[in-house]
């Protein structure tokens, strides 16, 4: 693919890209020790229900009435959303690399992203993400869920760029083959060195003394 095309947009994962995962494997288990929980038991539930859970197709509640409290816990719900919510950090690195991006190039800059509607909601507001961010593709937010392949095409109709200008950032390989697939150009990220060279290679050379 023609490098010397000038990227427009940025497609961008958040979690493992700008922020630690929402409600991933090892968070749930760090969940499971702490509410004193059977893992297996939540897991198997849990795999059950969230793939309809991140397409917005069930709240928080309903999620959590399936999972956790289908019987009588000694912690409230309150308790256990305050520990969903805890786990989410930011990648201050990565949050000031896409930021400055897109005011050097002017680009736009769209979340697609496989997340739940509340604890997607809480870390856009918390971590300020709509202040860099022009549109959120979010699985619960368009009912698409990746890797079905019709969320990147949904991004490419909401961005009108021409597939050829974007660049995809993400840390699921399979993801990348499939936006790769659909001809976006795509930067499998593992770390903020390697996705700054990769950006640079693509035209999107970040200016020295930044961050």
């Amino acid at each position: 693919m023609d490098n010397t095309i000038p990227i427009a947009t940025l497609f961008v994962d958040i979690g493992g890209v700008l922020l630690t995962n929402g409600w991933d494997h090892n968070t749930r288990k760090q969940a499971a020790a702490n509410f004193k929980l059977d893992f297996a038991e939540m897991e198997h539930r849990h795999h059950l229900t969230f793939d309809t859970y991140e397409e917005g197709k069930l709240s928080l509640e309903q999620y959590l009435n399936r999972t956790i409290f289908y019987t009588e816990r000694p912690f409230t719900r309150d308790q256990f959303w305050d520990f969903m919510c805890a786990q989410s950090q930011p990648y201050p690195k990565m949050i000031a690399l896409v930021t400055q991006l897109k005011v050097q190039y002017g680009l736009r800059v769209a979340v697609v992203s496989n997340e739940a509607r509340e604890l997607n909601t809480y870390r856009i507001q918390t971590f300020k993400l709509a202040q860099f961010v022009d549109f959120f593709i979010s699985s619960s937010f368009v009912h698409l869920r990746k890797p079905d392949a019709d969320i990147f095409r949904l991004a490419l109709d909401v961005a009108q760029t021409p597939t050829e200008q974007v660049v995809y950032i993400e840390n699921t390989p399979m993801f990348v083959e499939i936006a790769t697939g659909l001809g976006i150009r795509s930067i499998l990220h593992t770390d903020y060195d390697s996705t700054r060279a990769q950006l640079a290679a693509f035209g999107l050379q970040h200016k020295k003394g930044a961050v």
